[in-house]
């Protein structure tokens, strides 16, 4: 019986792909001279927390430095400036809640911007509590953020859901040994959809 859905964030609670794409190419043509395409950011980099995407760029000493704070800063600016409440998943999450389903956002982001985006959209308060990439020392597409998050709960990965959009994050929750739910975007987290696994 499941007793706690754990929701990705970015692609699933909040539509911030783009937010990221932007943020990381605008700190990479200011310290490095180039960008990354709309293309590899979807296929290679979506998902992973801007330091390990670095590492894939190979980019190291002061210039990394810069680019992560200045990627981090653009990302908060971006979620204040765009980030707006949305009611059909504040209302979904408040009846889950009311059925007394345990609610966890679990993310590669920082805690900062977890935050921030869920607060700006209006879903911050639902949920019992946020595991971000500063948690676990493996992030997706290893399981240990939803493993650190069944452990806080004290749950079983058979009492567990997780609801997941990209190609890391789904790899974290089958590997979780929990019920996944694949989505493609935010428009496909539904009660509905969700009902259907649970």
């Amino acid at each position: 019986m499941i007793k706690a859905i754990m929701f990705d964030l970015d692609g699933v609670l909040v539509n911030a792909c783009d937010w990221h794409y932007h943020s990381l190419n605008d700190a990479l043509e200011k310290y490095k001279g180039f960008k990354i395409s709309y293309n590899d950011h979807l296929d290679k980099y979506n998902g992973l927390p801007t330091s390990v995407k670095l590492d894939m760029l190979n980019i190291l000493g002061k210039d990394r430095e810069n680019i992560w704070r200045m990627k981090q800063d653009r990302t908060l600016e971006n979620i204040k400036t765009y980030g707006r409440v949305d009611r059909y998943k504040t209302k979904m999450l408040k009846k889950l809640k009311q059925e007394e389903y345990k609610l966890v956002c679990v993310t590669n982001s920082i805690r900062e911007t977890a935050i921030e985006m869920l607060k700006s959209t209006g879903q911050l308060e639902m949920f019992d509590f946020i595991v971000t990439n500063e948690d676990v020392q493996n992030n997706k597409p290893s399981p240990d953020c939803y493993l650190l998050a069944m452990s806080k709960l004290g749950l079983t990965k058979n009492e567990c859901l997780i609801v997941e959009d990209s190609t890391k994050g789904k790899l974290a929750a089958y590997a979780s040994g929990a019920k996944v739910l694949e989505v493609e975007d935010i428009y496909d987290v539904t009660l509905d959809n969700l009902r259907r696994m649970l």
